[in-house]
């Protein structure tokens, strides 16, 4: 009887041992798969190019886009052309800017009735000589001219430049009108890619001020963050406040966000964006007019590049922490492409504290 005993003791404790060995062995796995994922949150003010980062790394790292998301995006870039013809004919009237063609009258009935359409529809036909003959009127242009004071998004001279492509009867979006189509980004959305042995998930969340409460919860763990600044904001009204400065934005929000402990330990890279549509604005719009403490030459790129960047860099309360620094355009990705090449290096090489050991 206490022979059986024994054995039967001995027989449980060696079952709970084995159980123990195989709880511990799936830790170890579970361990060494996450410090082989890189989280990585994308921040910035609105309009500063996240959402196009993300496209970016689907069509760099992800396989790209399918058929069927190409086809969902049709009705969104219809829509942006829509939007931002009714956005200029409202500003008009509050710039006391009137049509310097008669005919604008009646192309603007058409832009204004002008319903939304679906997956599968076509462009309406009437449109595309509405907005055509739209462009053309001078009134358009002077109000276009001044889009910094109203946020007119960027996308518009791009779509309008290939507005006969878009109204073909046949029309799939290519790379390019998927990374210029604009949809504002609420709530959270990420995008899960590999490059050699790391997986990487990244995170979008909303820029414009009312989504900004939900960034708290994606914090904790975060290996890397990743801000976003559009140069071309300097002289640019928010789409949420014509009164604020896009730039002062996203200096007020930069300085609060390198500077909490939720980031002790991620590593800060700084994406001063849109570097394309800056150095264009710096030739009639001088970076004196919206920052007096600049003391370069208006018309000089190098020296405007270089006064954001120090500025952004002077924020940093921890001299022990380095940012690092990177002038982008989110919708060029062969660009992008070098520049995330360096990010990566950086993420390897610092090896995010020991993270992948």
């Amino acid at each position: 009887m206490c022979f059986g005993k024994k054995t039967s003791a001995f027989s449980a404790s060696s079952i709970e041992l084995q159980k123990n060995e195989e709880i511990d062995k799936m830790i170890r796995k579970d361990k060494k798969k996450l410090k082989k994922e890189i989280k990585i949150l994308l921040l910035g003010a609105g309009e500063s190019g996240k959402s196009t980062i993300l496209k970016q790394m689907k069509i760099l790292h992800a396989n790209g886009f399918s058929q069927d998301e190409r086809r969902e995006i049709r009705p969104i870039i219809f829509s942006n052309l829509i939007v931002a013809f009714k956005i200029i004919i409202d500003e008009m009237s509050q710039l006391d800017i009137s049509f310097e063609i008669k005919e604008s009258e009646r192309f603007e009935a058409v832009i204004l009735v002008s319903e939304d359409i679906g997956p599968d529809d076509p462009f309406p036909m009437e449109c595309l000589p509405a907005m055509k003959g739209l462009w053309a009127d001078r009134g358009v242009q002077s109000a276009i001219k001044r889009g910094n004071e109203y946020a007119l998004h960027d996308n518009l001279t791009y779509f309008f430049g290939n507005i006969d492509r878009l109204f073909a009867r046949d029309y799939i979006p290519n790379d390019q009108d998927m990374l210029r189509s604009r949809l504002r980004t609420t709530g959270i959305t990420e995008t899960v890619f590999e490059l050699g042995e790391l997986t990487y998930h990244m995170f979008d969340v909303g820029g414009q001020r009312s989504e900004r409460k939900k960034w708290i919860h994606c914090f904790e763990g975060v290996q890397c963050l990743m801000f976003l600044v559009a140069l071309s904001g300097y002289d640019q009204c928010l789409v949420e406040d014509k009164t604020a400065n896009q730039m002062q934005e996203a200096i007020m929000l930069f300085e609060s966000i390198v500077n909490t402990s939720w980031f002790k330990r991620s590593s800060i890279i700084l994406f001063l964006n849109k570097v394309d549509l800056f150095k264009e604005k710096l030739e009639h719009s001088p970076v004196t007019e919206y920052f007096p403490d600049y003391q370069g030459s208006n018309t000089d790129f190098d020296a405007a590049c270089h006064f954001f960047s120090d500025k952004f860099r002077d924020l940093n309360r921890n001299r022990e922490k380095e940012i690092y620094i990177h002038f982008t355009n989110a919708t060029d990705t062969n660009l992008l492409k070098v520049t995330m090449q360096s990010v990566q290096d950086m993420i390897i090489q610092n090896n995010l504290n020991n993270l992948i050991l």
